[in-house]
């Protein structure tokens, strides 16, 4: 595995090269400089760049309920876990338990590129890649100064403020870094809803994180991260409070010499906490105390030499996840105890895969199979009433299965302006322990668990093409059809009542459009996304109906000028579509329009002046509406602060 003893060592901090057949899948790459100029400073704005990118509500991570973060892609949403891949250095980020990614810990400082590729995938840990993969990369030497700091203040006594170090670690580096940010918040309730005990949606948010690169031999690298994090928010009313945290820590190998090899293990330990206040009597309802929850695994890639023309792919890969959660249930009127409820169990999934990726001159083919082994085991529900009495005691079978999974796909370079490219993929997806065995509650909408989900498989073909009409200026267009079958949906059955439900499927096709300009002193960027989604439950009430929290139509567009180096001016414009709350297209959620702006001037000596405004206009967003109670997203928001760099 190794190279020449007279060779360099170079410690990139990087996992192995993209496979030359990448670019058929249609990949969308945002670099490091718009990663760290954004107007709101945080991960999930900036992933909206890529139009069809959406959690399941509208709401980033100061305002919103951390469990309904999840991500998704392409208009197959519906329900609040992650149907999106997302991984940082090769790590799966998505909550053991929950399914929701920790967007608050992903400071986009801490970044080289995110890299958004829609579809179902194969590779390492592609089971779960059902509406495609967000792969996050941390910044290495090559990108972060030695000393980089910034602090801000903002609209509603917000601070947010960021540091990092890197200093050479012999043949290597080290980062250490951190990040905290609060605010006061502003009133999700619009203001001829509020009551005495509506509350502002106060946050605190804080990560420090670790990361090293040194060298073991020329070309084999070996790679340290650590991560702890913590986050803390109100939502609607006084004394609605939840705070998740987590501890995660990987080491990967890297080999680039003849034989390349990426070996990775992590481990994660995470918990959230949240308590649920009644609309009506504005006392605590719901208690979820205590929700453990650990996740481990790791992979393994080798890359054998078989020619210049083949890229071979061979690898293996395992993921487990266990957790439980602990809750109260309380009389909304006398304020006792009505129930206390445990529940938990433990899934993996173990895959093996191989890829391929063939060059025949302008023609690059691409091909992919993976064969998981998946097992669900060890579910319960306890539930006991005040007296300690256990009323309920649910055990569920243990259930497992094998899998596979296939991808292909071609990219023809016509000329060096244009180039053709098809693919198509399967996929699949657990349920995840929450939807499992856990319900909630959205006052007055109950959602109940279900312990007999099975799984959500994709099956989707797709076709593009990528143009470059002359230097700095990239044009694509692809058209898609994916089918998700069995997939996982909040299912009315009754008033003010729903249960998770595999429904036969959600068919989602469409058109998504991007294009990038790089001219001198201007840099832009757009992206669009249109698709068709509907729900076939032949029978059902929502058959035919668009999935809940699905937008048909998204759009975002960045304009930038760069008069100077160091200066820096830009503008966002980004527009959601009308969507609907529920099942049943019962509430709509209303189309949002918002601006943002970021101007940047140097001071000198690495310095910088930063002005940033979030939603300049001050556009109603609305977020949640339950028969007319509606939740709003972020206000006007304006920032001023400082960034050195050196």
């Amino acid at each position: 595995m190794g190279q020449d003893e007279g060779d360099p060592i170079i410690v990139t901090g990087e996992g192995l090269p993209l496979p030359p057949g990448t670019p058929a899948y249609g990949a969308v790459t945002i670099d490091r400089d718009r990663l760290t100029d954004s107007a709101a400073g945080r991960i999930e704005d900036i992933l909206a760049d890529v139009a069809g990118f959406q959690q399941f509500r509208r709401s980033d991570s100061r305002s919103a309920n951390p469990s309904a973060q999840g991500a998704t892609l392409r208009a197959l949403g519906g329900n609040a876990s992650s149907r999106t891949l997302v991984l940082l250095d090769g790590v799966p980020q998505a909550d053991p338990f929950f399914g929701y990614i920790p967007y608050s810990a992903l400071a986009p400082e801490r970044l080289s590129e995110a890299r958004i590729t829609r579809g179902g995938g194969t590779g390492a840990f592609g089971a779960g890649a059902v509406a495609g993969t967000i792969e996050l990369a941390s910044a290495g030497r090559a990108q972060l100064p030695t000393v980089a700091a910034s602090a801000f203040y903002g609209s509603r006594d917000a601070t947010e403020l960021s540091a990092a170090i890197t200093p050479d670690l012999g043949e290597g580096f080290v980062t250490v870094s951190g990040r905290w940010d609060r605010g006061d918040g502003f009133y999700t309730t619009p203001a001829d809803q509020r009551v005495a005990a509506s509350a502002r949606a106060r946050y605190e948010s804080w990560s420090a994180g670790l990361r090293a690169g040194a060298p073991v031999a020329p070309g084999l690298e070996v790679q340290f991260r650590g991560l702890v994090f913590g986050d803390d928010r109100t939502l609607r009313f006084a004394g609605a409070d939840s705070h998740s945290e987590g501890q995660d820590a990987s080491i990967r190998l890297v080999s680039r010499g003849r034989w390349q090899v990426d070996l990775l293990a992590y481990v994660q330990a995470r918990n959230f906490s949240n308590v649920v206040i009644s609309a009506t009597s504005f006392r605590k309802t719901l208690d979820q105390r205590n929700t453990p929850s650990t996740g481990y695994g790791g992979k393994i890639e080798l890359r054998p030499p078989v020619g210049r023309r083949h890229l071979l792919r061979i690898g293996a890969d395992a993921r487990l996840a266990d957790g439980e959660m602990f809750e109260d249930g309380f009389n909304a009127t006398t304020g006792n105890v009505t129930v206390r409820r445990n529940a938990g169990g433990e899934q993996a999934t173990f895959g093996l895969f191989v890829e391929d990726d063939w060059t025949i001159g302008r023609l690059v083919l691409t091909g992919g199979a993976r064969l998981d082994h998946w097992s669900i085991d060890g579910g319960f529900l306890t539930e006991r009433n005040a007296a300690g009495v256990l009323t309920v005691d649910g055990r569920f079978a243990d259930r497992d299965g094998w899998r596979p999974s296939f991808r292909a796909g071609g990219l023809l370079n016509l000329s060096s302006a244009v180039a053709l490219r098809g693919a198509g993929y399967t996929g699949f997806r657990l349920p995840t322990l929450n939807e499992l065995y856990r319900p909630f509650t959205v006052f007055p909408v109950t959602t109940r668990a279900n312990a007999a989900l099975g799984l959500e498989r994709l099956k989707g073909v797709e076709a593009g093409v990528d143009l470059m009409p002359f230097s700095g200026v990239t044009l694509a267009a692809t058209a898609f059809y994916n089918r998700l079958e069995g997939a996982i949906a909040n299912v009315t059955i009754g008033a003010n009542l729903r249960e998770r439900q595999n429904v036969d499927a959600v068919t989602a096709k469409g058109v998504e459009l991007s294009a990038n300009l790089r001219l001198g002193q201007i840099i832009a960027s757009a992206s669009y996304a249109y698709s068709h989604s509907r729900v076939d439950a032949p029978g059902e009430a929502f058959d035919g109906l668009i999935p809940a929290q699905t937008p048909s139509h998204a759009a975002s567009a960045t304009l930038g000028w760069r008069p100077a180096p160091g200066w820096d001016f830009s503008g966002t414009i980004r527009y959601v579509g009308r969507q609907f709350e529920d099942d049943r297209e019962t509430d709509a959620l209303k189309d949002a329009l918002t601006v943002d702006a970021v101007a940047r001037m140097p001071l000198g000596k690495g310095a910088f002046l930063v002005g940033r405004a979030e939603n300049l206009f001050d556009a109603a967003i609305i977020t949640r509406n339950v028969a007319g109670s509606i939740d709003l997203g972020t206000p006007r928001t304006l920032w001023v602060g400082i960034k050195v760099e050196r």
